[in-house]
């Protein structure tokens, strides 16, 4: 039986960044689950960086259906989470029963793969205290004033932990976080 990896996000979530893990997470022969604050269609976004604008530009991205809610989370069945970025992470950490469920995996040990805002979650929980973490840059403060040493660089590996800063950013983000999840769950 194939190990379990569960993606956390919601509307406003890059494209990119839910999907890219998600077919890569297939491909290594993992069941991958994507839990939302509610079953339903999701509706991502595109972030992209164009000459001219200070920072990135947003367009509708694809759609994606969740598979289960937040509250229908067991962490248990899961071997490792993956939190994507995009605007989702801003309110999503203000929902208890994910909050719950992100807690699990920290308190288990569990591989866990962060992009871009998706480290606005984990600090929401109190998990980046001591931590070497990257994000989106214009993130470095929220992770210094949630007590991480942050790392403007492609990917950063702390325990179980690995982060990036955005989808530019993927090649290193999933090589790094395959290399520490075959370690703790090989896929069967």
């Amino acid at each position: 039986m194939a190990a379990k990896i569960l993606i956390v996000t919601g509307d406003a979530a890059e494209s990119l960044e839910v999907l890219y893990p998600y077919q890569r997470l297939l491909e290594e022969g993992y069941e991958v689950h994507i839990a939302a604050p509610s079953r339903k269609k999701l509706r991502f976004v595109v972030h992209d960086f164009e000459d001219g604008f200070d920072t990135y530009t947003e367009k509708p991205g694809y759609s994606w259906p969740a598979d289960l809610a937040f509250s229908e989370v067991e962490p248990g069945q899961y071997a490792a989470l993956v939190i994507p970025g995009g605007r989702a992470p801003e309110y999503l950490r203000n929902d208890p029963e994910l909050r719950k469920v992100l807690k699990a995996f920290f308190d288990s040990d569990k591989p866990v793969a962060q992009i871009c805002h998706g480290p606005l979650l984990t600090a929401a929980i109190g998990e980046l205290g001591g931590r070497r973490v990257t994000s989106y840059p214009a993130l470095e403060m929220d992770m210094q004033m949630a007590g991480a040493s942050f790392q403007d660089t492609e990917v950063v590996v702390d325990g179980t932990l690995v982060s990036s800063r955005a989808w530019p950013d993927h090649s290193a983000w999933m090589r790094e976080f395959l290399t520490v999840l075959r370690s703790k769950a090989p896929a069967v």
